[in-house]
């Protein structure tokens, strides 16, 4: 039985995800080097549920073949929301990192645009990682994954995946 919202307090702001999207995905080969200026492109599919009565969501994230070697590719995504303090926490994991769940980013939409952030260290290398999301519309979303190595100074994208939802 679903619990009735009556609070506009951000709890609904990823709910655009929900049901099937297909992703098309634009991604630094090398995502952890700085240095690194090579693109590829891949097709993706994203399927998103709510859970906790409207308080979190999940998603799985499936490549048939993500390059650059061609392999299959899955990902799992968990999202949780703070009413007291509006914000989200979002954790990720993937095949590529068995049993591991990435460090949470955390943050919040404002209107059509959210940005979650986090420290952690990735290949060794201590950096801040950033999400922003934009929905232009119900049925269209855009993320962008960018890293600093500068302390925020300074961001690289390396990630850009964009959704529309599929009948």
């Amino acid at each position: 039985m679903a619990i009735a919202q009556t609070t506009d307090d951000g709890r609904h702001d990823f709910d655009f995800l929900f049901g099937r999207r297909r992703i098309h995905n634009r991604k630094l080969v090398d995502t952890l080097d700085p240095d690194s200026t090579e693109w590829v492109e891949f097709e993706a599919f994203r399927e998103a549920g709510p859970i906790l009565g409207g308080l979190g969501n999940v998603d799985t994230f499936t490549a048939p073949a993500m390059p650059p070697g061609g392999d299959p590719f899955e990902g799992f995504t968990l999202r949780l929301f703070d009413p007291e303090t509006g914000i989200w926490r979002i954790w990720s994991a993937s095949i590529r990192f068995p049993g591991v769940l990435d460090q949470p980013v955390d943050g919040r939409f404002d209107g059509d645009r959210g940005v979650f952030l986090c420290d952690d260290v990735i290949g060794g290398k201590p950096v801040k990682v950033r999400y922003d999301w934009r929905v232009p519309s119900p049925t269209a979303n855009s993320w962008e994954q960018s890293f600093s190595y500068d302390d925020g100074v300074t961001w690289r994208t390396n990630w850009i995946s964009e959704g529309t939802q599929v009948s």
